[in-house]
């Protein structure tokens, strides 16, 4: 009786285990009756009338596909060795499990064929060069080919890029050269740009030296001109000043004949042998002649 009561345990537990099943956040499940699609079960716990009815989960998180590397040829004939690697995840858990049996590895194959599709159109250089848009490439032709298996590729990301080592010396001593060009060309540039900045220098003094040189003529033009103005205005005040002095004494013929007389004198200190007198003399002898006979006059008396 115990046995008995002991197996009956054993198989509500067995019945148990096959019938109840549970789900995480992350899972569906595929539910199949007698292997026939019945339905698909969501996150939690799941009821399953046993030994009818199976359940084959599906993982919706993004995973991560590493593309075994290979040989392409690129489009100049050169051989270089690309890998990749490739995010995705489950959409539909239906199509998951009914429209692909290896999913991991039908999507390599796809993902190789494709790389070697899209590296055979490019030249070496492009390709080296051309990382995001192979990869943009790649994710949407995957993409588009998945999305009968239920999945999305989210991303596709190229981890290597390898060119033969013969190329890759090549390359190496192209950059090199290239290198030493852009300083030699940058030298040269800085020499030019050093060379221009001086001239610019040495123009901007000599221009400001003519520009001090003429401003300091000009003022020296302007005082001589204030110079010989107030020079000019002091001797024509003088001789206004003689002047007024004179009419406002009221010369006679006298005082003009003996100022004659001491202009004569002073030409006559001259080293010229020769004086001429001009012909007004005749006039001022006359007056002198009258002072003499003034004189004669006044020693009489």
């Amino acid at each position: 009786m115990i046995e008995i009561m002991i197996l009956v345990v054993i198989i509500l537990i067995i019945i148990g285990l096959k019938s109840v099943k549970i789900l995480r956040p992350y899972e569906k499940g595929v539910i199949e009756r007698l292997g026939k699609y019945s339905r698909t079960a969501e996150s939690g716990v799941v009821i399953l009338i046993p030994f009818i009815e199976t359940i084959q989960k599906v993982d919706l998180r993004e995973q991560v596909v590493d593309v075994p590397p290979q040989e392409v040829i690129t489009k100049d004939n050169t051989v270089v060795v690309v890998d990749c690697v490739i995010f995705y995840e489950v959409v539909d858990a239906f199509n998951a499990v009914y429209n692909v049996v290896n999913f991991y590895h039908a999507i390599t194959k796809l993902a190789q064929t494709n790389l070697r599709n899209i590296i055979g159109d490019l030249e070496l250089d492009e390709t080296l060069t051309s990382r995001e848009m192979i990869n943009a490439e790649l994710r949407e032709v995957l993409d588009v080919a998945t999305d009968k298996w239920g999945s999305k590729v989210v991303r596709v990301e190229i981890q290597k890029i390898e060119p033969p080592q013969d190329i890759v010396e090549a390359m190496s001593k192209q950059m090199k050269a290239e290198r030493m060009k852009r300083a030699s060309i940058l030298e040269a540039e800085g020499y030019k740009q050093s060379e221009i900045t001086r001239s610019e220098g040495d123009k901007q003094a000599a221009i400001l030296e003519a520009e001090g040189k003429a401003e300091s003529i000009k003022k020296m033009a302007e005082a001589d001109k204030q110079a010989q103005i107030l020079k000019a205005e002091g001797e024509a005040a003088a001789i206004e000043k003689v002047y007024s002095a004179i009419h406002d004494g009221k010369p006679d013929d006298g005082l003009i004949a003996i100022k004659y007389l001491e202009s004569l004198e002073k030409i006559a200190d001259g080293k010229s042998n020769k004086v001429f007198l001009p012909l007004e003399s005749s006039g001022v002898l006359g007056s002198v002649a009258g002072i003499a006979e003034l004189f004669k006059q006044d020693k009489k008396e």
